[in-house]
């Protein structure tokens, strides 16, 4: 019952991160993410990794820290805007890119926790993630070289909808405020965001906290992601805890 193991490294020697592996990484823009474990990726230095986040962080922090190194071959995402390497990769062909509705990729890693095959969502009828042909990726050219397919349409009710198939992963690295031994993990508002549902979606999954307490400290009623999903734990440290842009400046600056 003990999953707790003391460095980022130790938890990914344990979990058998590869070359060519699906990761799972939670958080909300640079808010809960696991800045450890992406760290120590980056000093294993795995290749060939397709990432599932809901964002790709920015130049220097984050995600983006394993696109500089070009560790990443595939991004799963919803939001990718703050990044100028992310972009400059994707359009000179090295990175392959899935973009999904905010709200889809969430139920997407709800349903394949949950052990769903597909569902129905009004999201994205009559555009191109319905439709088909959304770029996922250029050659060095710039000419497009994969797109999407179409996706399979239905009416229900008198509304349209949209079949959506789970998303899965070999690993799902989260980031919590408080855990224990067990496993079990709180996390703090915003940080809350996908990683609960990442959890539950992924074949290993390894959680970092801020603060790694004794078995019991934790209200269970409190736990967002039960011991049972995580298979090792750590405390982690020296979190940066950035913000990806400001935008409550004092006027005149």
């Amino acid at each position: 019952m003990n999953k707790v193991v003391r460095t980022a490294a130790e938890a990914l020697e344990r979990a058998g991160l590869r070359n060519g592996s699906s990761i799972m990484m939670g958080g909300f823009g640079l808010c809960g993410i696991p800045e450890n474990l992406i760290a120590a990726t980056r000093e294993l230095g795995v290749t060939d990794l397709t990432v599932m986040s809901n964002n790709a962080g920015v130049d220097d922090f984050g995600i983006g820290v394993l696109l500089a190194t070009r560790q990443v071959s595939k991004m799963i995402s919803t939001y990718v805007g703050e990044n100028k390497m992310f972009e400059r990769q994707f359009l000179d062909g090295s990175l392959e890119v899935e973009l999904i509705p905010q709200g889809t990729f969430a139920e997407k890693l709800r349903a394949g926790g949950a052990g769903i095959g597909a569902f129905y969502t009004p999201t994205g009828y009559g555009t191109w993630v319905a439709e088909g042909g959304l770029p996922t990726k250029y050659d060095s050219a710039g000419q497009v070289i994969k797109a999407s397919l179409p996706k399979e349409t239905r009416e229900i009710d008198g509304r349209l909808f949209v079949l959506e198939f789970p998303l899965k992963a070999d690993f799902a690295f989260v980031k919590g405020y408080r855990g224990d031994a067990h496993g079990n993990v709180i996390y703090r508002k915003t940080t809350r965001n996908f990683s609960p549902m990442m959890a539950t979606a992924a074949a290993i999954s390894l959680a970092e906290v801020e603060k790694l307490e004794a078995v019991g400290a934790l209200d269970p009623d409190a736990i967002h992601t039960p011991g049972i999903y995580v298979d090792w734990i750590f405390q982690g440290a020296n979190y940066d805890k950035r913000i990806e842009r400001r935008t409550n400046r004092p006027s005149g600056r």
